[in-house]
């Protein structure tokens, strides 16, 4: 599975606006409730926040992954977004976040999720990938870093 197989350039956004963990949260969802019309945001929200609850999916690195699993959902649906300002996130080295890939898996689905999670890990491992992702100059150029990172695996 290819992180570009379920991410496309529409789900990529550039310049978070959000300042709070939360405030994050809710624009990394826009293009999936924006694709997916029956999903509903408040439920995608609530499955969010009580994942967060059982620690925070800041990884260190400036990297957070919020992810959860959803009932109903047929399919992994993935967002990438990027803050260059940065964002506290409750992260493990207590920096802020700048890079977020948001996950959410159908509630049966715990191979696709976690080679999701991993996937995800293994290319954001690498300093030089995290600094082409903050130096991209559109959603455009950050979906074509993920891109060709995604074929080195």
């Amino acid at each position: 599975m290819k992180l570009t197989d379920i991410l496309g350039e529409e789900q990529v956004i550039a310049d978070l606006q959000g300042r709070g963990k939360r405030a994050v949260m809710e624009e990394l969802c826009r293009p999936l409730v924006q694709a997916h019309p029956d999903l509903d945001p408040a439920s995608l929200m609530e499955v969010l926040v009580e994942r967060e609850k059982l620690g925070s999916t800041g990884i260190g690195d400036g990297i957070a992954i919020p992810h959860g699993k959803m009932k109903g959902l047929s399919d992994l649906l993935l967002t990438f977004g990027r803050s260059v300002a940065g964002v506290d996130f409750d992260s493990l080295d207590g920096k802020p976040a700048h890079l977020f890939f948001l996950v959410v898996a159908p509630d049966d689905s715990a191979g696709t999720h976690l080679k999701a999670l991993a996937r995800i890990s293994r290319l954001l491992k690498s300093n030089a990938v995290r600094q082409e992702l903050m130096e991209a100059s559109s959603a455009q150029d950050i979906f074509e870093v993920i891109q060709s990172q995604d074929e080195e695996f």
